[in-house]
């Protein structure tokens, strides 16, 4: 039986975006959430002097393993073990070899509604079931140990998202801790997605391996380490877990590029290069949270971390999809409709990303506000 995958809309918001551009339009990119800044200059030199030495091939860095390691002993107070690291293509294949080394066809995973596009569609692809718990404004849209204990019969798994897409919401210590009590109570495994850790504005972010050691973690160099085209990301499993996950990795993926880890490890010592592309994010936020009330966006979830502006739209629209190409259309801001967040509740939701420089942020700001001042009039 053929899965059922929705269309990512987003995609075909950035499509019409570069159709606008390939005819001379001005466009601002805020449909995505990839940085607009490469990686850092120290890795892009390790990676030229690779290139220059190395004919490439399969390949996992032990050294990048073992930084790793330290890293979440350093961030998290975590001790792990390098071997409990597999290096992925991304963040998305370290979910899919987790998804597929842990549960059967026909499973049931929790997730936050709204939630990461691809977790939905990711599940259906592989024939399990996701169990979508609707979290709006009184829990900050994120997941809570209360709607994952009401569940019944309890799930088989639950994916973990903090910093959150597409709200930028963090769950705070106490509920992660009550998140993974509940889900040893109930026999749930704990899938944490940590892609948008170093992305936060209130704090530092908690790992869910703090509160739950059995955790698989998901993450990935694409977002704070600003390496989204190097397709590098790590699933970080127990360590009784690690032979069926590495025997899938090797048989589905192979290895993750080989050039990328070089690099890779060059980056993770390039704090205060990423700190700066942080530092503009958080002037880019203050900049979106100041503006959106003079647009009528009053409702927002509050970006908490990773780099995006969750916005209810209902006294504008109730299909965002149609609004947001509209909005390009009008404007040349790309944006993206909350449709592919929430199938539910998503059709009167916008999600724009800041994660572009603040002259863009700026620009979009003086786009949007006589538009959104028209759209008010109407």
């Amino acid at each position: 039986m053929l899965s059922q995958v929705d269309t990512f809309n987003a995609l075909a918001i950035s499509r019409l975006a570069h159709e606008l551009q390939a005819q001379g339009r001005s466009v601002i990119h805020m449909e995505f959430g990839q940085p607009s800044t490469g990686a850092p200059r120290a890795a892009i030199a390790r990676a030229h002097q690779v290139l220059d030495s190395d004919p490439g091939g399969y390949w996992e860095s032990t050294a990048l393993k073992a930084r790793l390691a330290r890293h979440y002993l350093d961030n998290y107070g975590v001790k792990v073990e390098p071997e409990q690291f597999i290096l992925t293509c991304g963040a998305s294949p370290a979910l899919t070899l987790t998804l597929t080394a842990t549960f059967c066809a026909g499973d049931r995973i929790a997730l936050a509604r709204p939630g990461y596009v691809a977790y939905r569609n990711t599940l259906r692809a592989l024939h399990l079931k996701p169990v979508e718990i609707p979290c709006g404004p009184e829990s900050r849209y994120q997941l809570t140990a209360a709607g994952l204990a009401a569940l019944d019969p309890a799930p088989h798994g639950v994916i973990v998202a903090s910093p959150a897409n597409p709200t930028g919401t963090i769950i705070v210590p106490a509920e992660l801790e009550a998140i993974a009590r509940v889900c040893r109570e109930r026999n749930i495994t704990l899938i944490s997605d940590e892609i948008y850790h170093g992305l936060s504005y209130v704090g530092p972010a908690r790992s869910m391996l703090e509160f739950e050691p059995n955790a698989r973690i998901v993450n990935s160099f694409s977002k704070y380490f600003s390496m989204v085209g190097w397709r590098l990301g790590w699933l970080l499993v127990p360590k009784e877990h690690v032979p069926r996950a590495r025997a899938i990795m090797s048989n589905l993926f192979l290895t993750a590029p080989s050039l990328s880890q070089h690099a890779a490890l060059v980056a993770m010592d390039c704090h205060e290069e990423l700190d700066q592309y942080v530092a503009t994010y958080a002037r880019n936020r203050k900049l979106l949270l100041e503006a959106l009330p003079q647009l009528g966006l009053n409702n927002i979830a509050p970006p908490d971390g990773a780099f995006y502006i969750y916005a209810d739209i209902a006294h504008l629209t109730d299909d965002s999809l149609s609004f947001c190409q509209s909005l390009l259309r009008d404007t040349g801001v790309a944006t993206a409709p909350g449709v592919d967040f929430d199938p539910v509740e998503g059709h009167h939701f916008m999600r724009m990303s800041f994660a572009v420089s603040t002259a863009e942020v700026e620009d979009a700001i003086a786009r949007m506000t006589p538009w959104f001042a028209a759209r008010a009039r109407t």
